[in-house]
């Protein structure tokens, strides 16, 4: 990364923060806080970090918040103990990204830099913040309640497989100690947890409030344990029988994707964790309210002279909705998100797409005008009594759901009100572009129109030169288990993009994403995969390979051995010769990758596929420019799987 580090607003004073030192406190006339949280991220007063979103959404009710970032958590505890004690409870606000994924690649390498740490130092956070950070803090404050939110806890409440241990984990309350999990996006419960915290209840006498989970013996159980309730297999079950744990997974996807879901218990250390229902998708006034609350959009003074990545990627982007209805196998999205699509109003859009404008660094370009999907904005069921019987993990997946409303024309609307401001020179659509949505023909011919001309402002108006896609395999067999369309449907919207740039006279490139040791891929997948893909003259780099990742049908499939739908037996590459094999594929046109490739062929009984990939072929070594057409040269870092559409905060 090459971005300058963040030029502060002149206007901008401390106090227009959230205070993170007993001095920032004492500036705002305050001698004791209500809630403090610990951040294992830098604090960016920006409405895409999760801690600051929380705390605003504190703030807003009165209460006095301040944030600890990346405290140091070796010798004395310091920064545990600098701030004393609230009066409500500490929250663990463990990053923007699961901490393991933010460190590791897939091949557990540890990760160029730390994307939401001062200069991508990686000293700033420990492995599990969120379990340090609470220990640290039960020692310190033994009758202080710990709250943890965010992805890290979110998508650990329940037994899951950790890739980085390599083993089967218990709900995080166990190792953690802590009191409480908010899991998925947290304004909501917060906001229920501390109304009745401040009307004098203790945290073992909250266990009503929508997504929370905690943990209580048996006879804790509010109501007991009833027919409404989903029980899953026991941890300790699960730990010696892998389908059992494939079982329970499914159940806890559909309950993730229902509007009224049941209640989940699991059995673990002679107690249970019970995992309330969430809260209903948030309405369009209530998300206007998390993205209207007065941030600074900067990162706290500080860290002046210091680059944070992850800041300089979206500071001048906006974040349209909430939500995503993919249902993609590998993604957390859905799981953290929910899959119904929370969209802001116009308004609320361009309002904070004016405070960009007035940013000292803004040139006039926005980086990206999108959100989880770059377009789900207002879509949703046409009869939302259709939707309240639904427990699909995905509207689009294995084909789009006919009570589903595609319709572009909102969308549309709101680029259309954001190119108008005279400041705004290009809007970029930098998040992920479903183009399933845009291929599918629907019977309202009105929503086939917009999509059209949605394809087409889109290619002509909102692409910095490459546009991202994520077909991410060209075998259906493999796209079925990601939950995927089929390649044809890429092959169709490629060539619908090189039309319109040929029509247009623009030299713009379709950027293909995809990924190696997928459950259910073989290397003979990878080596079709090659020559499909040389056929369009693509020279692969924007590749990964898969990274298992917790409360995901993908991550449960490799884990276990087993399609936690059907039960059947699924392979996956495992080891790094295997995982090896199937990576190399991606790089065929690569001189020093041609001798393994064919004798991996022969090996595999396909010396058919070398004719396909090399006959009358010369490879020259060569470094590949932007201006190749149709072939991608924007290297990436594994970045980790499902997570590359942009707001995974908490």
């Amino acid at each position: 990364m090459t971005s300058s580090p963040t030029n502060f607003h002149p206007a901008a004073r401390k106090e227009d923060w959230l205070p993170t030192t007993k001095k920032e406190v004492e500036l705002r006339g305050w001698d004791s806080l209500d809630v403090i949280i610990f951040s294992a991220d830098a604090y960016v007063d920006h409405p895409s970090f999760g801690a600051a979103v929380i705390g605003r959404t504190l703030e807003a009710l009165g209460l006095r918040v301040a944030i600890v970032p990346q405290p140091d958590w070796h010798g004395d505890f310091r920064d545990f103990k600098k701030l004393g004690k609230p009066r409500l409870f500490f929250g663990i606000a463990p990053g923007c990204m699961d901490s393991m994924v933010n460190k590791y690649t897939a091949n557990r390498r540890l990760r160029s830099e730390d994307a939401y740490s001062p200069d991508g130092r990686h000293d700033c956070r420990p492995e599990y913040p969120t379990i340090v950070y609470s220990k640290i803090l039960r020692s310190l404050f033994p009758d202080v309640p710990v709250i943890l939110g965010g992805i890290e806890a979110s998508l650990r409440r329940l037994t899951h497989y950790d890739y980085w241990k390599d083993e089967l984990r218990k709900s995080i309350l166990c190792d953690s100690e802590a009191d409480m999990i908010i899991y998925g996006m947290g304004e909501k419960p917060i906001t229920a947890l501390c109304a009745e915290m401040s009307s004098g209840k203790s945290i073992n006498e909250i266990h009503d409030i929508p997504q929370t989970a905690y943990l209580c013996r048996e006879s804790e159980i509010p109501g007991g344990i009833s027919a409404d309730d989903v029980v899953l297999h026991p941890h300790e079950t699960c730990l010696h029988d892998k389908k059992a744990q494939a079982e329970n997974f499914k159940h806890i996807e559909e309950e993730s994707n229902k509007l009224h879901a049941s209640r989940i218990l699991q059995e673990v250390d002679d107690k249970y964790v019970v995992v309330n229902p969430p809260y209903p998708p948030m309405t369009t006034e209530e998300i206007d309210k998390c993205y209207d609350l007065p941030y600074t959009r900067l990162p706290h003074p500080k860290y002046k002279g210091k680059r944070i990545p992850a800041y300089e990627m979206i500071k001048h982007s906006v974040n349209i909705h909430r939500g995503c209805f993919g249902g993609c196998a590998f993604c957390t999205i859905s799981a953290h998100q929910g899959k119904f699509i929370s969209s802001r109003s116009k308004e609320s859009i361009l309002k904070e797409v004016r405070q960009i404008i007035k940013m000292p660094d803004f040139k006039g370009y926005l980086s990206d005008l999108g959100g989880p999907s770059a377009n789900m904005y207002g879509m949703g069921g046409k009869d939302w009594r259709v939707c309240e019987k639904c427990k699909r993990p995905s509207c689009i997946n294995p084909a789009v759901c006919p009570n589903l409303n595609t319709d572009h024309g909102q969308l549309l609307d709101i680029y259309h009100a954001v190119d108008a401001l005279p400041e705004i020179k290009k809007s970029f659509i930098g998040s992920g572009v479903r183009y399933d949505l845009l291929l599918h023909k629907s019977k309202d011919e009105n929503c086939n129109k917009t999509a059209k001309t949605y394809t087409r402002e889109l290619i002509c108006k909102h692409v910095s030169g490459r546009l991202k896609v994520a077909p991410e395999h060209t075998s259906d067999k493999v796209l079925r288990l990601m939950r995927k369309p089929s390649f044809k449907q890429f092959e169709e919207f490629k060539k619908i993009f090189d039309e319109i740039n040929t029509k247009e006279n623009l030299r713009q490139q379709i950027i293909p994403y995809f990924i190696s040791s997928h459950p259910g891929c073989t290397e003979e997948d990878m080596a079709e995969l090659a020559v499909i893909t040389k056929k369009l003259n693509f020279h692969l780099e924007q590749v990964q390979d898969f990274t298992p990742t917790p409360m995901t049908v993908s991550t449960e499939t490799w884990y276990t051995g087993f399609d936690p739908y059907t039960l059947q037996p699924v392979y996956s590459a495992k080891t790094q010769r295997e995982k090896l094999a199937q990576r190399q594929f991606f790089f065929w046109y690569k001189p020093e990758e041609r001798r393994n490739i064919e004798r991996e062929l022969t090996r595999i009984g396909r010396p058919d596929l070398i004719k396909k990939l090399y006959s009358g072929v010369s490879i020259h070594k060569k470094t590949f420019t932007q201006d190749d057409d149709n072939r991608t040269k924007h290297r990436r870092e594994e970045k980790p799987t499902g997570m590359r559409r942009r707001n995974s905060r908490k």
